[in-house]
């Protein structure tokens, strides 16, 4: 996998994220790679309840030796209608598979989300911040209505969400993240931000296999075993929902378009989201028949190499050991 940044230009990244196994793996993967600089973690509702989200990630960064970075805690809930249920069957009670990381010394930014965000944004040149979400959008919706002028100054907002033609995970139509605040994702993917959508169609196919998960956990020290140790209870889950033996990589795989742009082929493409309270919340309906002009379009990726994905992220992962 081609790398288009060195450790002199890195590129300045916010990682807005409910974690989450799958969202811890894609936090260390973002501080192992030198092409970018990780300057603030936002956390929302999603996969556990916000106080969970973000303790979680105090605790992924302390894992990491990165403390250092602030945690600034966003949205509790959708912007409009509850959130049915959450992820614990998947992530655990906790949120990280039943690990129980020690804790930060560092303490929560007593800045909301929104707030640390726009002030990072209007203290960077116009463009060059990469903001990745890799839960709901409700943050990144509330950013555009509160702050316009900061939102706009976002170089690029890198998306793991939605489903052009898989359907989905939580529902027949519906990717979680997608679901889990479809007003906020319409009110993203309809914007005209730069915004590029990792959604289902590469990410199931991205794979991180049991061996690819020994390899970082006999090599990447502390960090590796760790992260192989959370990553437990997600493999026997996607055993069960996949018949697959490995992991579906679907936040790393996000960071990995991050971190280095033009790793997944994208096509432009016109997205709405199901708003409505019936079977079609929360799809992402991706108008396929032709690439767009519209000034409101997303970049949807649709083509990945799985395998190059996988050893960019298990690579990484090792590399904590070194």
């Amino acid at each position: 996998m081609a790398q288009t940044a060195g450790v002199t230009d890195r590129i300045p990244l916010v990682i807005d994220t409910d974690p989450g196994i799958d969202d811890a793996l894609a936090v260390l993967l973002a501080l192992a790679s030198p092409e970018v600089d990780l300057e603030l973690v936002t956390t929302v509702h999603g996969n556990v309840e916000l106080a969970q989200t973000t303790e979680n990630a105090l605790r992924v960064l302390h894992l990491a030796g990165r403390s250092d970075v602030p945690v600034a805690a966003g949205a509790a809930g959708p912007l409009v209608h509850p959130l049915p249920t959450r992820a614990g069957h998947v992530h655990g009670t906790a949120g990280l598979g039943g690990v129980e990381l020690p804790p930060s010394p560092a303490s929560v930014d007593p800045r909301p989300a929104v707030v640390a965000l726009a002030e990072l944004l209007l203290a960077h040149e116009p463009g060059t911040v990469t903001v990745a979400p890799i839960g709901p959008l409700t943050n990144i919706a509330l950013l555009m209505a509160v702050y316009p002028e900061a939102a706009q100054r976002i170089g690029r907002v890198v998306w793991m969400g939605g489903s052009a033609h898989r359907g989905g995970n939580v529902t027949s139509a519906a990717e979680f993240n997608a679901w889990a605040d479809p007003e906020a994702a319409h009110a993203v993917l309809t914007s005209g931000l730069p915004v590029t959508m990792v959604g289902l169609d590469v990410t199931l196919p991205t794979v991180l296999t049991e061996e690819g998960i020994e390899r970082f956990r006999s090599t990447g020290g502390t960090v590796g075993e760790t992260a192989a140790a959370v990553l437990r209870q997600y493999v026997d889950a996607a055993r069960d929902a996949y018949g697959i033996s490995g992991v579906v990589v679907h936040d790393a795989l996000a960071l990995t378009e991050a971190i280095v742009p033009g790793t997944l082929r994208t096509v432009r493409r016109d997205v709405v989201v199901g708003t409505t309270l019936g079977a079609a919340r929360g799809q992402t309906l991706v108008d396929s028949r032709s690439v767009s002009t519209a000034d409101t379009a997303v970049e949807v990726a649709e083509t990945v190499d799985s395998d190059a994905a996988v050893e960019f992220l298990v690579s990484r992962l090792a590399s904590y050991g070194a």
